[in-house]
């Protein structure tokens, strides 16, 4: 068909169909995203126990759990890697805004090396807000909108708390921002191929 007989209505139809193969692919890939942000919110959460409750020196210890994360997603991707994927636009877009995000949290922790991480959590939390909601508005699918903006919200408030309760502004940015809505995509499209299943 060429670009003369294509008309807007198939073309919001094209787009549509990215949009739904993208939401798709996020749902076959979100044990990617659910891992990262679960090891995420628990290292905080154990971060601010450590430190905050037991007074322990050597509190940031707790990252290493970041160690499973990455030999599960590299056995993930050796696994994933056999299955041919089909790739969209819209796919591609909301690969390389994770892609630059995690880049950007490698950055800022670069940063605030040296400059000392008393008010890192805000940045990260406003970051957070960032990646879900412009992945909200690429997959049209609301609860990430609706976090990513209640995540810039929560940067904006831990500003005026200490690093310590800095810390559960950040768990909470995780689990409305990234984590539910995550879960609700999954349970969306279940619900979705159970009912064209039928």
């Amino acid at each position: 068909m060429n670009e003369e007989n294509f008309s807007p209505q198939q073309s919001l139809q094209v787009i549509q169909s990215m949009i739904s193969k993208t939401r798709q692919n996020f749902h076959d890939n979100s044990k990617y995203f659910l891992l990262w942000g679960w090891l995420a919110t628990i290292a905080i959460s154990g971060q601010f126990v450590l430190k905050v409750i037991f007074h322990y020196e050597k509190f940031f210890q707790v990252w290493f759990i970041l160690f499973i994360g990455i030999a599960l997603s590299n056995y993930w991707m050796i696994k994933d890697g056999k299955k041919e994927k089909v790739k969209t636009y819209v796919g591609e877009s909301m690969s390389n805004l994770w892609l630059g995000m995690a880049i950007s949290f490698f950055v800022l922790s670069m940063l605030f090396v040296k400059m000392g991480w008393y008010y890192c959590y805000p940045f990260f939390i406003m970051m957070y807000g960032l990646g879900t909601f412009v992945s909200g508005k690429i997959l049209q699918f609301t609860p990430f909108v609706i976090g990513g903006i209640l995540a810039w919200v929560l940067s904006i408030v831990s500003a005026w708390f200490d690093f310590d309760y800095q810390m559960l502004f950040a768990v909470a940015a995780l689990l409305i921002s990234y984590i539910i809505p995550a879960h609700l995509l999954r349970l969306h499209q279940q619900n979705q191929k159970s009912a064209y299943g039928r």
